[in-house]
Formats: C-alpha cells, structure tokens, sequence
C-alpha cells in the first residue's frame, strides 16, 4: 500500500521506518489528509506479520512534527454531538491501537498479549500532536542538539493536547511537572526531556533512526506501555485519596486561577484532565481528554485565539499585505539614523536579522551608544550560555558607528529614528538622501508625526515609508508600517523583505497623526488618569487591568512610557492641531504630574509608583491621595472593567471605521501584539464579534451617557448592528463571561 503523507520501507529484520513528509508544508503537521491515512497503516501494521516492529521518523530537515494544522481545526465547532465526539477521538484512538498492538487491556494483562514495538526517532522539534505521537511510541529517541523543542503548546491558542498528551505525559513524570509543562505550553530540550522520563535517550544527531532501529530489533517479541502493565502508579501519586495529589491540586488549581484569572477556559480544562484522567484507566482517561478537547470548541476563546495568533498572524508574517508581483529587495547593508534608545533597538534587531547595520549619530560617541547597547546585550546571551564569544564576536562585527554620512552610500535601506521633530527629521531625511543610492528606500520611525508631512522633505517620496518600531525594539513583536498616499510598491515591498529577517507581526496602517497603536492606547491611558481624578482607587484599576488579562495595569505602563512622552506628544498635538484639537480632559493632570509634581515617569524616579534607584517598582505613590481623595463610594470591579475595555474597544472601533486598520485581522493583531490587549480574546473586533455588535452599541452608548461622548461608538457598528452583520462575517458565537 502507498500513502502521500509518508513512505513505508521495511527491512530484512522486518522494522519498518515510517517517513513522514507532508507535501507542500514547510513542516510536518496533522492535516486532513495525515489523518486520513495514518489510522489506515496502523491497521495494516498491527495485521501485517511481514512487519515485526515499527520506527517513525522525519523526511523533513527542520522538525520531527509541529502538531495539528490549526486551520483544519479553525473549520470545527458547534455543539458536541455523539458523531462529532467520535470524530474527535479518532486520532486519540489510533495512537492508542498503536500503543497497544489493537489489544485490550484484559487481553495484555491476564491473556500475556503484548503490542508490536514502535520507536520514534526525532531529529527536530515536536511540539503538540508531534510530541503526542512520539509519546504513544514506546521508545523515544531524540537528537542531542539543545535547541531542539519538545513541548505542548496548545493552551496558547486556546486548546488542550488532545492526542493523549493530558494523560501521557503525567503518567511518565508526574502530576506537577506535567501540569507546569501543559498549563504554560513552554517547550524543553532533550537533556532535561530525559532527566525528567518523557524521553529514553539523547544521542549524537544523525544516529537516532538507526538507535531506534536497534531497540525495536532488541523488543521484537513485544513490549507495553508503563500504564498498561499491573501494579502501574502516576509518579509522586495521583488519586482522589492520595495526600500528594490532593495537596497539589489545591495548590495548583490556586496557581492557575491566579496566573489564567479565569480567562482561559483551556487552563481549567487541562487541570481537569490531569484531576480526572489520573484516576481512571488509560482508555476511559482519553476519552475524557477528548471530552474537554471538544468542548474547547463550544467556547468563542479558542476559536479567536486560533484565527487571530496563528492563522492571522501567519499569514501577516508571510506578507500577506506585501505588494505580490513587487520582486524582492535584497537587504544586505542597512543605515540606521540616531543612537537612541530607538535607534539602538533597531540597529540590534537588524544585526539579529543577519544584515549589516552603519549605524549614524551627531557625533562618534553618541553612535557609540548603538554598539555599547548591542554588546551589553549580547554579553548577557553570553553570561548566560545561550551564545558562544565567537558568535558574539560575529554579532557585533555586523556593526558600524560613524557620524559621516558619507558612509551610506553602499546601504540598501535607511531607517530614521532621530528625536520626534518634523524639522530634525528633515534634516537628516536631505543629508542622507544626498548620498544614498537611487533607488535607496526611506524608512521613518515615528510614533505619532504623519509620514506624507515628512515625505515632502524628501526628493523620492514614492520611496518614503513610515516604520513604527515598539519600544524596546527587540521584545516587542509588533512593527506598523505606514505608507502615505505617494508611496509606491517599491518601499512597502522593502519593509516587508526587512521585516521577514527581523521577525516581526507586521500590520499595515494608514497614514493619520498616531497610526493606530498610539491612537488607541492613549485614549486607554487617559481613562484610567481620569478614574485617579475621580477618586478612584489606583489599586482597583491596576488590578482590574490585571485581572482582565492585560499583562501590565495602565499607570505602570503610563510609568514604562513615561507622562513625559505623553505629555511631550499631546503639547506638540495641540501646537499643530490648533482648534481642531480635542481636549482628552487629562491635560491638567498630565501637566501636574510632569511639570507641577515632577513626576514624569519611571525614567525619571518617579510616576504613579515610587521607584528605588535601581528603578525598580515600590508601590503606588500614596501622596496622589493628596490631590485627588479617594472617593467615598468606590466604583465596582465589573464598571472599572467595562470602562478599562471600553476606553479600548471604542478607538479600535473608530480606527477600523475610518479605515485607519484595513481589517479586523490587523486590529486584533496590532492590539495584542502592540500593547498587550488581552489575548484570550482575540483582539478587540474579535471581542465585539463575540459579544455581539448590538451589546456593544447598548453598553457603549450607556459608558457615553454616564461618562462622556469618548464612548460614542461609531455609526456604522450601529448600522451593522441594526441589520445584524457581523466584523469577521457569520454569525457571532455567544458570550464569554
């Protein structure tokens, strides 16, 4: 028999090698067609006498398997039916009629059966349904290489193992570590693997297909699975009864909700998994397993977890917004303008992506500071053990100081990111365009200017682009790249070629004052100052921030950014806007705590927290109380909630309605990705779909009446409302509390 998803070759011992090569995918994955045709060969495998034992292995060079494909799984959903579960356990099934030669349990332990050996031999990573099929193999044998992953992800999308993962794992290390290992979703290398039982043996790359090989040769009369063996007991103890399992569910149940603030139903599920499936035999604990896999489904989380950080974010990183017919521009030498905190970021990350970088400053040793950034950088990679001196060494040759422009002549892109003044960037946009070749992009790095005004500075508008970097540079993910009206294909086809090395989740923008990212998170920002005013606690709306699932509450971050920048953009926003400018009612308060109360942010010692010299965070400031009392009557967590949402819903809103964000897809990307937006969401529109449009209206207009018009939402989320439509199209799923 031959397949399409992988070869089959049996040698003169009978041990067949199974080669798994998907076409047309740049990595193994459990798509439709694998999973049609992997159950059809383990029936003939457990039939078929000619094959005496079996070793599973990679035709790929980069990876064993990466798990299922995410957008097959995206298709399914609706309520769990009798079919539709069935249809769910089908993979689980197969792996455990691999697993057990096709035999019952009874038939193992009081008839003597054994299953045929099967080996897995993993040269790269394995990560979800990969690993999960290696752990239904009874010998695993991996690559001694420590960049190798092994690893369940799944709960970052939503989703739990749902190949046996919840149930095998725990059985070969324990209650503890498997849910440290499942709940997270971080991967582990092959020694640590082994050290703690999920793998047998590490061995010199190259030589693991013929490993597996020998120990399947060694097994030929047949082997079982730990768990189907008599007398078999989960590591450290597991049951309702027993003192260790119970004491680590108490804890560990704690743990999670603090860490998921029950916001991701997968977390509750898995510990579940762990809770009920340790307690009962291996082929009742998958079918649990598969029980809350399904019912994954039913719930709106998973769903927009998947389109918005796998599908969507995939297909952003691979140049969907790219001009397609635009050829590539080779990248080999970029010249980044200014050495500050900006400038120092991009200069590393563009070295991180391989190109050279001439790095361009007033002065030497202003343009030092690039080099001093990246080499303390990288000297900590070093300390560390994640690099080698030589590696570091090649890091920082990619590098070049200079103060001469002259020295740019050879760059094949220029990147701007000198301080954020239109007429300081024209100077420098004349000097270099002055030396830079012909058909030399332009990239400006700013965060609210309009890059049609700082493209009349230049002499090759069409070559003129805005690249919106996130601060610091080489931690966050996102990158707005911002055409103005006269940029042609040339520049947006080489921000994408740049970005492809630099590895970032690109979203296209429009080109109006602030882009998208800055002209929502303020509006966020500004809210939560307005509720200190109010009198309201500064804890509460910290932890309601927290609480929501944002990663940081909105006065810290306010201190990360500092009151100075906001301050420092809404001055020169008002300066140019003149009577178009709209008050955000925070001027006051943001002009006392920068100018009156010196209290700028936590670059300068002091914001809404206190800081130790060191600059590390001590408390909120208890002499705000001060100048804004507490209010007698506190607001409730759930209105602090709705408002902190709300101040970023109704933007984002506005941003799409305007055309500002193309699609929905890049406003929940930009969101998350940009400013933490809670991701078990999706990303705001994926949140109103979720909600429905209809109680976004009704809640936004009731936040207008009690606080004010910024909560108006726009007129035509109120029309799609009234006629039913939805941001993503279909119907919206039902609400998650």
């Amino acid at each position: 028999m031959s397949y399409e998803t992988f070869t089959i070759d049996v040698d003169a011992d009978g041990i067949a090698l199974m080669t798994i090569n998907i076409k047309d995918q740049t990595m193994n994955v459990w798509n439709e067609a694998l999973m049609a045709e992997f159950p059809k060969f383990v029936e003939d495998f457990i039939s078929n006498d000619d094959m005496k034992g079996l070793v599973i292995a990679s035709g790929k060079d980069n990876g064993f398997m990466a798990g299922a494909d995410l957008r097959m799984l995206e298709k399914t959903g609706g309520p769990v039916t009798k079919e539709s579960f069935e249809q769910g356990f089908h993979l689980n099934k197969t792996l455990r009629a691999l697993e057990t030669g096709g035999h019952t349990v009874r038939q193992m332990q009081r008839e003597g059966k054994k299953a045929k050996p099967v080996a897995a031999a993993i040269e790269g990573l394995a990560l979800g349904g990969g690993l999960e099929l290696a752990l239904c193999c009874h010998h695993r044998v991996v690559a001694d290489n420590p960049k190798l992953q092994l690893g369940l992800p799944e709960v970052l999308v939503g989703l739990l193992p749902g190949g046996g993962g919840t149930q095998r794992v725990p059985r070969l290390i324990g209650l503890q570590p498997a849910a440290m290992m499942i709940t997270s979703g971080k991967s582990t290398n092959p020694k640590t693997a082994k050290a703690q039982g999920l793998i047998h043996e590490v061995v010199e790359a190259g030589t693991t297909i013929n490993v597996a090989k020998a120990w399947v040769k060694d097994n030929v009369s047949g082997v079982l699975a730990p768990w189907d063996q008599k007398g078999f007991k989960v590591p450290g103890g597991a049951g309702s009864m027993n003192p260790n399992a119970v004491q680590f569910f108490v804890a560990a149940n704690a743990m999670a909700t603090k860490q998921s603030k029950n916001n991701f139903p997968a977390v509750k599920a898995i510990m579940s998994c762990l809770y009920e499936g340790t307690m009962l035999p291996m082929d009742t604990a998958l079918r649990v397993e598969t029980k809350y896999f399904m019912s994954l489904f039913q719930d709106p989380v998973a769903k927009n977890m998947i389109r918005t950080l796998f599908v969507n974010k995939q297909a952003a990183e691979k140049g969907a917004q790219r001009p397609q017919d635009a050829p590539t521009v080779e990248l080999k030498t970029v010249g980044v303008l200014g050495a500050g905190l900006m400038g120092s970021g991009i200069t590393y990350v563009t070295a991180q992506g391989g190109m050279n970088v001439i790095v361009l400053d007033r002065s030497m040793e202003d343009a030092q500071k690039a080099v001093a950034y990246a080499q303390e950088r990288q000297d900590k990679r070093l300390k560390r053990g994640k690099s080698t001196q030589e590696k570091v060494d090649a890091f920082m040759a990619r590098i070049t100081p200079t103060d001469n422009y002259d020295d740019l002549k050879d760059v094949d892109l220029i990147i701007e990111a000198v301080f954020e003044r239109p007429d300081v960037k024209a100077d420098v946009i004349k000097k270099a365009e002055a030396v830079i070749g012909r058909n030399v992009v332009f990239a400006s790095n700013t965060s609210t200017l309009p890059i049609g005004g700082l493209a009349k500075h230049s002499s090759r508008p069409d070559q003129f682009i805005g690249m919106h970097f996130f601060s610091p540079v080489e931690r966050m993910p996102l990158l707005e790249i911002i055409p103005h009206d006269g940029t042609g294909d040339l520049a947006l086809a080489a921000a994408f070629d740049y970005n492809k090395k630099i590895r970032k989740t690109p979203i296209v923008v429009k080109d109006v004052r602030g882009f998208f990212t800055n002209r929502v998170f303020p509006p966020y920002a500004n809210e939560a100052s307005l509720m200190v005013t109010e009198g309201v606690s500064m804890a509460l709306i910290e932890n309601c921030a927290l609480n929501l699932g944002l990663p940081i509450g909105p006065l810290a971050v306010s201190d990360d950014t500092t009151q100075k920048l906001g301050y420092d953009i809404m001055t020169s926003t008002r300066e140019e806007m003149g009577d178009k400018y709209v008050p955000s009612g925070t001027e006051e308060f943001m002009e006392n705590m920068v100018v009156k109360w010196k209290r700028a942010g936590r670059r300068f010692g002091a914001g809404f927290y206190d800081y130790a010299e060191d600059g590390k965070r001590l408390g909120l400031w208890k002499g705000m109380t001060d100048h804004y009392p507490l209010a007698e009557q506190q607001p409730s967590p759930e209105e602090v909630t709705q408002r902190l949402m709300y101040a970023q819903l109704i933007p984002t809103a506005h941003c799409y309605a305007e055309g500002v964000v193309p699609d929905p897809q890049s406003a929940d990307l930009g969101a998350i990705f940009g400013w933490g937006f809670p991701p078990w969401t999706g990303g705001p529109l994926s949140y109103i779909d979720t909600i429905g449009l209809q109680a976004f209206v009704d809640t936004a207009d009731r936040l207008a009446q009690q606080y004010g018009a910024r909560f108006t939402p726009p007129k035509s989320f109120r029309d799609m409302a009234e006629s039913g439509k939805t941001l993503y199209g279909g119907a919206a799923p039902k609400s998650h509390a």
